[in-house]
């Protein structure tokens, strides 16, 4: 039983049903994909979710183990410059995949001493990557000294060299003179929810993972999940959508069925939970189950948002696919939203302009808006003078760097809103803040303190993100086969299925 249908659910069905299982995947909501969302006006499809595509390589390895791949499902696009970056009318910078490219950029902008900087820059953020790759990121969960064995204790440098003890602002302080390029940096902080000045230099390696490819599918994001859902029942995976799991029934302590909202009663051998990890230790799947994890207090949330989906007309900014516009003083920013949990005076906005990765110029286009909000959506709901005053400054920034907007149909999605489609989590799109080199080891791995109850998506290990909520679904398919064949060697009474289909779930959960 997969409780959601984000990646993470996906990911997992995928993998249980390519080792013989009945799978089924209950999902409250009425299409896959979990916070990888759309929103429609007048026909449009918006992306309304995560807009950035990274570490193909996690979906090829998935799609290649389900006997297929990801090039006959997708049309994938390399997009040559990352994003565009502006903080007036005249400071423009593009940022380029290609490195030698980006470094050439980095001097027309910033000066040559700059150029070397990025270049040591991007050798430091690759060395972070590649040191963590296999034993965190694609491994179980680890604690400070297993990851240390994993890394290997005979390689104190290495260890060291992932920067656990710095802030990223701290160490971009170091690599860069140019307070923008700090900013434009520090920003990859955000990809997990944090603040650049309270999160580790680890994240550094987010820099590295866009230089290895940022690619725009074709029809949008919304794709990927359509591909993975077909490839499930391509498997042998059921779905049900619009049903939503309400309570987790243990039998002799363990996990053994499924009730819904609708009061039907599913049978499971082991249920995989793929909605935010706070739901289960907020009870909000039943009190058997509340106490398999520690309560997260809000203070240790991730950024929710302010977005804005629409169709508009743009003028006076040559957009691209993706794109920032970047406010002047980012540490009053990420104090206000950390700090105060409030909304920041002068935020930091970004724009996807879907339409541009698909050579569409002409007429309304699909543009999705994004500012980083505080994940106190449960306890505050912004009201309509807030959200408009909000709106005014955004559109104030983009017209101070030369972008012109003139809205069709408009969307918005505040903090509470994101808590009511996502339980629990007060709006937090990305489960908890990497805030201090323990963050990271706080997040729940594959198994619980239940047998049979796993746990996967973006508010677990290894991490938030798309490719990091694929990696978590195998992580606690992985897991849940090994129990499953431990088990069987010594209690051979342990059976896999149910009375309507097996493995069931509800709703799943991630962020732009």
């Amino acid at each position: 039983m997969i409780i959601g249908a984000g990646i993470g659910g996906l990911a997992c069905a995928i993998d249980l049903a390519m080792q013989g299982l009945a799978v089924t995947v209950v999902e409250r909501a009425a299409t896959s994909g979990g916070k990888m969302r759309e929103t429609v006006l007048d026909g449009a499809r918006i992306d309304s979710g995560p807009t950035v595509f990274t570490m193909r390589w996690v979906f090829d390895a998935l799609f290649d183990a389900a006997g297929s791949s990801l090039d006959a499902h997708l049309t994938l696009r390399p997009l040559e410059i990352l994003a565009r970056h502006a903080w007036s009318a005249e400071e423009r910078f593009d940022l380029f995949a290609d490195t030698a490219r980006a470094a050439d950029a980095v001097g027309s902008f910033a000066g040559a001493a700059e150029a070397r900087n990025f270049a040591d820059f991007c050798a430091e953020a690759k060395t972070i990557y590649r040191t963590l790759k296999e034993p965190f990121l694609s491994a179980p969960r680890a604690n400070p000294v297993s990851l240390s064995a994993r890394i290997g204790l005979h390689r104190p440098g290495a260890l060291l060299g992932i920067r656990p003890f710095d802030t990223m602002w701290s160490a971009l302080s170091r690599h860069f003179q140019d307070p923008r390029l700090r900013q434009l940096f520090g920003r990859y902080a955000t990809y997990s929810g944090s603040s650049p000045f309270l999160s580790p230099a680890t994240l550094m390696l987010i820099a590295h993972v866009e230089q290895e490819g940022v690619w725009a599918i074709t029809g949008g994001m919304q794709r990927l999940a359509d591909a993975l859902e077909k490839l499930a029942r391509a498997r042998g995976v059921v779905f049900r959508f619009g049903q939503e799991a309400k309570t987790i029934v243990l039998k002799k302590g363990r996990a053994a069925a499924m009730v819904l909202a609708s009061g039907e009663r599913l049978k499971a051998g082991a249920v995989v939970v793929n909605a935010d990890s706070a739901a289960l230790a907020q009870g909000l799947l039943g009190d058997a189950v509340d106490d398999c994890l520690a309560p997260m207090a809000p203070r240790d949330r991730s950024l929710s948002a302010v977005t804005w989906a629409m169709t508009a007309k743009a003028a006076g900014f040559d957009l691209l696919h993706h794109n920032v516009f970047f406010s002047r003083d980012y540490a009053r920013e990420f104090d206000q939203l950390f700090g105060q949990s409030r909304l920041p005076d002068a935020p930091t906005v970004y724009v996807c302009a879907q339409d541009r990765a698909e050579g569409a110029t002409q007429g309304p286009e699909r543009l999705f808006l994004l500012m980083n909000a505080p994940a106190n959506g449960d306890r505050k709901s912004f009201s309509t003078e807030e959200i408009a005053t909000c709106q005014t400054r955004v559109f104030r920034l983009l017209q101070q760097c030369g972008l012109q907007i003139q809205p069709q149909a408009i969307a918005i999605t505040t903090p509470a809103d994101f808590h009511r489609l996502f339980p629990a989590t007060g709006g937090a799109l990305y489960g908890r803040a990497s805030h201090g080199w323990r963050a990271s080891f706080q997040r729940p791995g594959s198994a619980t303190s239940i047998p049979g109850l796993y746990l996967a998506g973006g508010s677990t290990h290894p991490g938030a993100g798309v490719p990091m909520a694929a990696l978590s679904g195998r992580l606690a398919a992985q897991r849940l086969i090994s129990d499953r064949a431990s088990t069987r060697r010594f209690h051979p009474a342990v059976t896999f299925g149910g009375t309507s289909t097996a493995p069931a779930a509800t709703d799943a959960l991630r962020s732009p």
